[in-house]
């Protein structure tokens, strides 16, 4: 038996033993780290997980839906304290699991394991920081080294990036995803049809979906950062409405109170990472979605942390 998805063979191999991936999430959880080898095997069943989903995921509420986390990892465990933890509760993630933050690595191998112990509980989609050449401009790709003494974890991650789902749907109505719309795409559909594998390419549907910002300003604008368009609340509306959708929730974007409404509640904004960049002051949110789709936003300060390095960095300001 063999199974082709997006023209890709994956031959079926033994699935991964529960008691093993137990033992690799109570070691991550503990603030530890895998074995490079751990990884590598990890990575190949994550793909074998992942090249079952469409490029626009399905997925039942109830259902916590976060934004981005970039390797602040202690708030990514203080996340799941206030949340619930997996697999007691269902959770979506929508991208940017790495850069910025010290704990790249062990934020996004935590999501990766649960993502293979938990399939049907958790589901993780791609990130424009999910790439190859941003990760290394911004940090995963020096830590790795720094953690590793070489590039191969590196590799094995953003190897596995490219068969992350672009976007998620939750019960046929709330579109999820990481940025925002495209010019290009019209229905879902023309999403499902895309051909994901690859790294994010520079312009294009897959990049829009990936980098694209709401606006006050009608129509399509060029983004200010140099891919991905902005969208206004008449694009919203039409694709929610051509679609059978009631919204449009993203993360992408810093917003000081961990979310934020746009469009006349067409779209919203979801920011995962409080005080971002160790720095930036901001609270994080989560919005928790009931069985029948009456949200509710829970908002969070960031954890007390203790041993983490009292620097200051400077990082590179393509829009913090």
């Amino acid at each position: 038996y063999q199974r082709r998805v997006h023209g890709r063979d994956l031959q079926p191999k033994p699935p991964m033993p529960a008691l093993e991936l137990d033992e690799y999430i109570d070691t991550l959880r503990g603030g530890g780290k895998l074995e490079e080898e751990q990884v590598r095997l990890l990575c190949e069943k994550a793909k074998e997980v992942l090249l079952k989903e469409e490029n626009v995921h399905h997925v039942a509420c109830p259902v916590t839906v976060c934004g981005d986390v970039h390797g602040q990892f202690y708030d990514l465990k203080e996340l799941f304290r206030i949340g619930g933890d997996v697999p007691d509760t269902n959770y979506l993630f929508m991208g940017d699991y790495v850069d910025r933050g010290y704990f790249s690595v062990e934020t996004v191998s935590l999501l990766v394991a649960l993502k293979v112990r938990y399939p049907h509980r958790i589901a993780i989609l791609r990130g424009n920081h999910e790439s190859r050449q941003i990760t290394q401009v911004y940090g995963f790709y020096d830590e790795c080294l720094r953690k590793y003494a070489s590039p191969a974890v590196w590799m094995y991650f953003t190897d596995l990036f490219d068969y992350l789902p672009l976007t998620g749907v939750v019960e046929n109505q709330i579109f999820c995803l990481h940025g925002g719309l495209s010019p290009a795409i019209e229905t879902l559909d023309n999403i499902r049809s895309m051909d994901r594998v690859q790294e994010v390419p520079h312009e294009g549907p897959m990049c829009d979906l990936l980098w694209s910002d709401p606006d006050d300003r009608a129509g399509w604008g060029a983004s200010p950062r140099g891919a991905g368009f902005t969208f206004g609340q008449d694009e919203s509306e039409k694709f929610n409405h051509s679609n059978g959708l009631t919204l449009i929730a993203r993360a992408h974007q810093l917003v000081m109170e961990g979310y934020n409404w746009s469009h006349e509640r067409n779209t919203v904004t979801i920011f995962s990472a409080p005080n971002y960049c160790y720095r930036c002051g901001n609270l994080a949110a989560i919005m928790e979605l009931d069985d029948s789709l009456n949200y509710t936003f829970l908002q969070f300060d960031p954890a007390p942390r203790r041993g983490e390095p009292h620097v200051t960095r400077r990082t590179p300001e393509y829009f913090l």
